[in-house]
C-alpha cells in the first residue's frame, strides 16, 4: 500500500463513523423510501447493528480496519482469513474518496496477500453495485448468482488479464 493509505484497528469509539459509512453506503435507497430524517436514522442504525451482529457472529475471527489516508479516516475495511480464503466482508469509502484510488491500493494489497498464502479472495457484491467493475478489472469473476448479489473470486495462480491500476 502507498504511504498515503493505510489501515488500522477499528475500537469501539469508531462505531459512530463506521455506522456513517455503513449510511453513505445506502443513500441512494434512501433516497427514494421517501422517510423522514429520524426514520432514516432509525433504519440505518437498525441495520448497521444486524450487519454487525451477524459478520461477527459468522465470522468471529474477522480483521475490522478503518481506513486511513494520511491519518484521516476514509472508511472501513473487513477481512476474514479462516476457513481457507480471504473474505472480504466489506469495503466500504466515504462518499468523497470513491474513485480515488483507494479501494484499488486495498484489494490489490489483498490479492498480494493471496498471492503469498495461495488462498483466494472471496467477496459478493449486490447487482447493482457500481464496484463490480472494479473487481471484475482487478481479476475477479463470479461463481455464484443468487440474482440481487453473486459471490466473485480471485484465485491465485489464474492465467487473468489484470488491468493497470488508473
Amino acid at each position: 500500500m502507498t504511504a498515503a493509505v493505510t489501515l488500522r484497528p477499528a475500537f469501539p469509539e469508531d462505531d459512530a463513523f463506521q455506522q456513517a459509512v455503513f449510511a453513505s453506503t445506502r443513500a441512494d435507497e434512501l433516497a427514494l423510501a421517501g422517510w423522514s430524517h429520524d426514520q432514516e436514522e432509525a433504519f440505518i442504525k437498525m441495520q448497521f447493528n444486524a450487519q454487525r451482529q451477524h459478520y461477527r457472529a459468522q465470522y468471529p475471527q474477522a480483521e475490522w480496519s478503518i481506513v486511513m489516508r494520511e491519518n484521516e479516516p476514509v472508511g472501513r475495511m473487513i477481512v476474514d482469513r479462516s476457513g481457507g480464503a480471504l473474505h472480504l466482508m466489506d469495503i466500504a469509502l466515504l462518499p468523497e474518496h470513491r474513485g480515488t484510488g483507494i479501494g484499488t491500493t486495498l484489494i490489490r494489497a489483498l490479492i498480494e496477500e493471496a498471492c503469498r498464502s495461495g488462498q483466494p479472495v472471496r467477496l459478493y457484491v449486490d447487482a447493482n453495485n457500481p464496484a463490480q467493475a472494479l473487481y471484475r478489472r482487478l481479476g475477479f469473476t463470479p461463481v455464484s448468482d443468487a440474482g440481487i448479489r453473486f459471490e466473485m473470486e480471485w484465485q491465485p495462480g489464474l492465467k487473468r488479464e489484470v488491468y493497470p491500476q488508473r
